[in-house]
């Protein structure tokens, strides 16, 4: 899990540095939650007995239009935001977030969506013999995301505004380590933030870009790279390897679409086939079946500055072991260092069934 923290820093560090030479206006705010933890699957539901709460703290980098990016997706906010939860569940404990998120405007700037994603500890996690019961969270380390939408208003009196609205929080290790059913919670939030020199903010500036781009056809090399486990707890973690190959066309300054091909090297599968076939008997396998897998995938991705968000699914076109299902889907975050590296990281699942956390780098011609 010591990835997860190096990603986020990486991540963290690349906004600060984006942005030096952006005028220095940035709020902060604050909100307090109350909500329920969705039942997503049944067999976290022993653990949902009341109603989660907590608090959110948020820095916020306003833009302004100084780059072209920013007036491109309506002049967003990137930050960094803490969350405190409280499960309300004895055996799951209490939950502490960072995340690295972006907050995008609509309805005259209104309305504000925000997207967070980060790294969490939990006080409570899983153990065979203190805690057997928590079957969501199988490490201390947890993978993060949380959504927000809210009603938003800024500068009402000296700086000082006030939100409303509802947002979705989720925990899960990605098969990191068994088990892993992971939560999500849906709250409701209130708040307020301030805007700090409220007295002398700058004006939007409009977009100069041309709206036609153009861009050839792109290939695309990724490695990729982590480890994992089944949900058979005590099978132990294994390391993966995937390598893709794929074409990406931009469609505009935005958007690409994607089409290639993924190689799967999962040892955990090969432990699990090895597991049954000891085990299990009853369930007819061998022993030796093959545990690499060939996936064929449809994607998008959205440019966002040096960053991206990538969306994917795919179908495993050689399949010789049944796992969860032929067909996979996969979302992350890419960063482009100049043209042609990137690095990524990358959700791997199946449905909502996560598989792994994917740690990758690549290279775009």
């Amino acid at each position: 899990m010591k990835r997860f923290s190096a990603y986020i820093f990486c991540l963290i560090s690349t906004f600060v540095l984006a942005q030096e030479n952006d005028p220095k206006r940035f709020t902060l705010d604050v909100n307090t939650y109350y909500g329920t933890i969705l039942e997503h699957n049944p067999d976290i539901a022993h653990l949902i007995t009341d109603h989660p709460s907590g608090l959110i703290l948020s820095y916020n980098r306003k833009t302004y239009g100084f780059k072209d990016w920013e007036s491109r997706y309506n002049y967003p906010d990137w930050g960094f935001s803490f969350i405190y939860q409280d499960m309300k569940n004895r055996f799951l404990g209490e939950n502490y977030g960072l995340y690295a998120h972006y907050n995008f405007y609509f309805l005259k700037r209104h309305l504000n969506f925000r997207i967070g994603q980060g790294i969490a500890y939990t006080t409570n996690p899983y153990d065979k013999e203190t805690n057997f019961v928590n079957n969501a969270y199988g490490s201390d380390l947890l993978s993060t995301t949380y959504v927000m939408l809210n009603y938003k208003k800024e500068n009402i009196f000296k700086g000082i505004g006030v939100q409303a609205g509802i947002s979705v929080i989720h925990y899960s290790n990605a098969n990191f380590k068994a088990p892993n059913n992971s939560t999500n919670t849906f709250v409701f939030n209130v708040g307020a933030n301030y805007l700090f020199d409220y007295d002398n903010e700058p004006e939007y500036i409009p977009s100069s870009e041309e709206k036609k781009y153009k861009e050839p056809i792109k290939y695309n090399l990724a490695f990729r790279s982590g480890a994992n486990e089944s949900d058979i707890i005590g099978v132990g973690q294994y390391p993966f390897y995937i390598v893709s190959a794929y074409a990406d066309k931009r469609l505009n300054r935005k958007s690409a679409v994607q089409v290639g091909t993924d190689i799967f090297f999962s040892k955990f599968l090969k432990e699990l086939i090895h597991f049954y076939a000891v085990a299990f008997p009853e369930l007819n396998v061998s022993g030796d079946e093959d545990w690499k897998r060939v996936g064929v995938f449809i994607g998008h991705e959205l440019f966002i500055n040096k960053m991206s968000f990538i969306s994917q699914l795919g179908y495993y076109v050689y399949y010789p072991y049944d796992f969860e299902g032929r067909v996979y889907n996969r979302i992350g975050l890419k960063r482009y260092f100049g043209d042609k590296l990137f690095g990524a990281i990358t959700l791997k699942s199946h449905g909502a069934k996560a598989e792994a956390v994917e740690f990758g780098i690549g290279i775009r011609l």
